[in-house]
């Protein structure tokens, strides 16, 4: 067996989350995951909270820091992609990431570097404030409604969307549902269709409008 270390205590921690989700997170589960004793984590963290401070630096150690040579709109677009697969990836992060008080360095560090990005715009501070919660608003939301759909659960959002589109909307009568069969055959079951270009779309409209509403003095 692996020696315990702090790192390790946190990856395994991690490892369960994703497995029985958060909730089921306790000093006592998380010990007998890694096969050991509860008072052996206790040399490496004080307490619970403590543990998920260090899993919310972990999810954030996840985000990729966007590569050198993007413009700022290309950047903050590279930066919400990888949010979404990070939080994707571990659907119980997104409430722990909202909910601690006392933010570590590292995550202080994420910000930082998030707002560099943003500041390289050139804007007012007063639209970077606007942009940056609300494309962190639409991100979040974005991801909390794909883990919500009723969908089985795959990384293929598009594919899940159609199979269901075509359970449940093609079977219904046109004249009773002309917008919702219209929508749905219009786009949903056309080979156009992608759900993750609402996601593209979404974030360029947001940057385009902070930028538009910055310019004009809005």
């Amino acid at each position: 067996m692996a020696r315990l270390t702090k790192d390790r205590v946190l990856v395994e921690a991690l490892a369960f989350a994703d497995q029985h989700g958060i909730d089921k997170l306790t000093i006592r589960a998380l010990a007998s995951h890694i096969g050991s004793k509860p008072m052996s984590l206790y040399h490496y963290f004080a307490n619970k909270e403590a543990i998920l401070d260090g899993l919310v630096d972990l999810v954030y150690a996840e985000i990729e820091v966007p590569p050198d040579g993007l413009n700022w709109k290309e950047a903050l677009v590279a930066r919400a992609h990888s949010m979404r697969v990070g939080l994707k990836a571990h659907p119980w992060a997104l409430p722990l990431i909202e909910s601690r008080r006392n933010p570590s360095r590292q995550v202080l560090l994420h910000h930082e570097i998030l707002l560099s990005i943003w500041f390289s715009s050139g804007l007012d501070t007063k639209y970077i404030a606007h942009g940056l919660a609300t494309l962190d608003a639409f991100v979040f939301g974005f991801v909390l409604q794909e883990l919500s759909l009723p969908l089985e659960a795959t990384d293929d959002s598009t594919g899940s969307l159609v199979e269901a589109s075509e359970q449940v909307v093609v079977p219904l009568s046109p004249g009773d549902f002309p917008f919702l069969t219209k929508f749905t055959s219009d786009y949903v079951m056309t080979p156009e269709y992608d759900f993750g270009k609402t996601f593209d779309f979404g974030l360029n409209l947001i940057l385009d409008a902070i930028e538009g509403a910055a310019t004009e003095g809005r």
